[in-house]
């Protein structure tokens, strides 16, 4: 009887989450709506503008240290400087980075040791940035979906015309995807176009997205369906299908977003 009374008055855990979550849909509908002023530009132009940010918590490419000790002046020079230049987005977030790459091997391997030593933060710095945009991703997908409406798509070598905008429904479901939740969702309700925003989001990491179907003719009318707004907005998209070669298998897996079946995927992860 205690329980039923609690769960009456504040609800039962899937209510109290889509409490949560509602500002945040209401905030997205606020962003769209402003975005439908802008020329479609913008849009790919925020995506190239998240991309940038998130692209200061790759990993570091740098020389080996036996390279940099044999290295010249000139060589030592332009290291120090491109390694200057990769830690300049980083110093404000991280105190703990040298200030100035000097042209010495010794230097050098200073700045790449406490790069190496806040490396194991990029993931939460990652989340917190993520997390902070999605409004903003969220609200650029679905007009992205409206600029769309009344074109025609060829998806499995037939046309299809492009009639979908996300509804709230879609907008909650995408964001409780984002935040780790599982969302069930009837037959109908769009469970295909939801996912556009989840995978969107963490597209512009850079680190890549892997979203897997269950047989390669969905997979393939995915990376076509989906994959035309993705591709609207300014993201990359491959498709990994049977029998496919090993170096068109690396070309779709350099996409932003790559769709294939678990099956492929998993015997690609052995392979590797």
């Amino acid at each position: 009887m205690i329980k039923w009374i609690l769960q009456k008055i504040v609800g039962s855990k899937n209510q109290r989450e889509l409490r949560r979550i509602r500002p945040t849909v209401a905030r997205i509908r606020e962003i769209e709506e402003a975005l439908q002023r802008e020329p479609e530009e913008k849009l790919r132009e925020m995506t190239a503008k998240w991309q940038n940010h998130l692209s200061r918590y790759h990993a570091l490419e740098a020389p080996p240290k036996p390279v940099v000790e044999r290295m010249g002046p000139d060589e030592l020079r332009a290291a120090a400087e491109a390694l200057d230049e990769r830690l300049a987005p980083l110093r404000d977030e991280f105190s703990s980075l040298p200030q100035k790459v000097e042209a010495t091997a010794s230097s050098i391997e200073a700045a790449k040791a406490a790069f190496h030593e806040i490396e194991g933060d990029f993931i939460r710095s990652r989340a917190r940035y993520l997390e902070q945009i999605l409004p903003e991703a969220y609200a650029v997908v679905k007009n992205g979906a409206r600029r769309m409406c009344g074109s025609t798509i060829q998806v499995n070598d037939h046309p299809l015309p492009w009639e979908m905008v996300h509804f709230d429904v879609q907008l909650i479901g995408g964001t409780a995807l984002h935040r780790g939740m599982i969302a069930e969702m009837q037959t109908g309700e769009g469970k295909t176009l939801v996912a556009t925003l989840p995978v969107y989001l963490n597209a512009l990491t850079g680190l890549g997205v892997h979203v897997v179907t269950v047989n390669d003719y969905l997979a393939l009318r995915d990376s076509q369906w989906m994959g035309s707004l993705f591709r609207f907005l300014g993201l990359t998209v491959g498709c990994i299908q049977n029998q496919m070669p090993p170096w068109e298998r690396r070309a779709e897996y350099a996409c932003d977003i790559t769709y294939g079946t678990n099956a492929e995927f998993g015997f690609d992860y052995l392979r590797d």
